[in-house]
């Protein structure tokens, strides 16, 4: 039954960087995914981000037939309504605007909807989860809210710390996404956020998205989808069960080499570990019942399981996500 109600479902991920390839656009598809917000760029700048684009137009030639760019919220309906899987672009840093405001108008004419202000570390536009002292939104980053609301690109804060996140909360006239943490009562990382915070993001009508990436989850891989679904039971209390989604943080088939690259950027001559260590330096071993995007179904089992209806599960796998870009990507006039 479980799994008829999963292929009725609009499902979407409000995140993935694995190493695309037919492959794994299959298995999006075999998952029942509507739509993924797929990072094409972390560290890398104007140029580096045009070449991603790039790419991605080969992937949308070469596999037509199982993806479609997202140009709008209607092509997440449209992807659903062709049986096909809807890419939309989203960048996990500023640095694909550099210090130029006027190439977030650019980069949201070519598609990218979605942009975090900082990737762990302090950015031109606010600070990172990983700073010892968080000095909030900067005046670059006030003036690149302002703008991102003006073209329709939706604020990301899943990288940034505490103060930054509320601060962004408050300036943006349209709510934001944190598409893809937990709850640091669930799991203390870094990486995860306060209650503070995700109260702060219910109330504002912006939207969480879970993460199943085994080093913002209590027990890491051995995480069972049974505390997974108790998390978002919990959460669903605490913002409301229409303000969260799933946001896997799949990074599948990428090598030990790109993970670096996001930890380590061009910033540091020393090796960052991020959330893992020395001794723990590479990709954490897949959740047994999540391992790719074929998985997709046994989300939707241990949410109905837990005793969500219908029509929740609905909202958690997809309509929330549809519904935040309703209202959060069409630009304003």
């Amino acid at each position: 039954m479980s799994q008829l109600l999963h292929n009725e479902l609009i499902v979407i991920d409000g995140l993935q960087y694995s190493n695309w390839s037919r492959e794994i656009f299959e298995q999006l598809h075999a998952g029942g995914v509507t739509m993924v917000h797929a990072t094409i760029v972390y560290h890398e700048q104007i140029r580096e981000t045009l070449l991603r684009i790039a790419e991605w137009n080969r992937h949308f030639e070469n596999n037509q037939d199982l993806i479609m760019p997202i140009k709008s919220v209607n092509d997440i309906r449209r992807a659903k309504a062709l049986g096909k899987v809807g890419i939309m672009f989203g960048a996990q840093n500023c640095s694909s605007i550099e210090d130029d405001i006027g190439m977030i108008e650019i980069m949201r004419e070519l598609n990218l909807m979605i942009m975090q202000l900082t990737y762990n570390n302090q950015s031109l536009l606010a600070c990172g989860c990983y700073e010892a002292e968080d000095s909030g939104v900067t005046r670059f980053g006030r003036q690149a809210i302002a703008e991102m609301n003006r073209v329709g690109m939706v604020v990301d804060m899943s990288h940034s710390g505490e103060r930054s996140t509320l601060e962004a909360i408050e300036i943006s006239q349209r709510p934001i996404v944190i598409s893809h943490a937990n709850p640091s009562s669930f799991h203390a990382a870094k990486r995860n956020k306060s209650n503070t915070v995700l109260k702060a993001l219910g109330d504002s009508g912006g939207l969480l998205g879970f993460s199943l990436y085994p080093f913002h989850l209590k027990n890491g891989s051995d995480c069972t989808l049974d505390d997974f679904c108790d998390m978002v039971a919990r959460t669903a209390d605490l913002m409301g069960v229409s303000q969260i989604g799933i946001g896997t943080d799949l990074c599948q088939s990428q090598p030990v080499e790109t993970l670096e690259w996001m930890r380590n950027g061009r910033w540091s001559k020393t090796m960052d570990y991020g959330e893992g260590s020395k001794n723990n330096a590479s990709w954490p071993e897949p959740l047994s019942w999540f391992k790719d995007s074929r998985d997709f179904p046994n989300i939707t089992k241990g949410l109905l399981a837990r005793g969500f209806n219908h029509d929740e599960v609905a909202r958690i796998m997809g309509l929330n996500w549809l519904n935040f870009l309703d209202n959060a990507l069409p630009a304003q006039v």
